[in-house]
């Protein structure tokens, strides 16, 4: 791993939209195992109905995460990347706590997400696993952005 030798607060974290670097945002995307395929319109749609975080360095945008919301009851923490150069910074866990900080997130009753990758990531930040037969239910369709 190519970890750049910069200290985390040279990094900054900002929920401002207009910071978002689309094409940086949907080549993850795309290339990952949960979005694979992804349409750059549908990067953009998802990320102007959602609470949005990226992490930057200087002005380049190394880390993002993104929470589906009500604004009311509840919220799905998903999107959460870190450029592979950056990680082992800390920056997945501060882009999570950042968008778990906004005072209307922290009014919320329920924030779920779904992860394969970094389930210890999570677990520090106070989720915890369902586990409960016939509780969460899910109309999943993996292949969606193939067709």
């Amino acid at each position: 791993m190519n970890t750049p030798s910069v200290p985390t607060q040279d990094f900054s974290l900002s929920a401002d939209k207009t910071r978002l670097d689309l094409d940086v945002i949907h080549a993850f995307l795309t290339g990952s195992t949960w979005a694979a395929g992804i349409s750059r319109d549908r990067v953009e749609t998802s990320i102007a109905n959602s609470l949005c975080m990226g992490a930057y360095a200087g002005q380049q945008q190394v880390g993002f995460a993104r929470l589906v919301t009500d604004y009311a009851t509840f919220g799905y923490l998903c999107d959460v990347f870190v450029d592979e150069r950056y990680r082992g910074l800390g920056l997945g866990r501060r882009l999570s706590e950042a968008l778990l900080d906004v005072p209307e997130v922290q009014a919320l009753r329920r924030i779920l997400l779904a992860t394969t990758t970094a389930p210890w990531l999570y677990e520090k930040l106070g989720f915890t696993p369902v586990n409960q037969p016939n509780y969460l239910w899910q109309l999943h369709r993996p292949d969606i952005y193939k067709r």
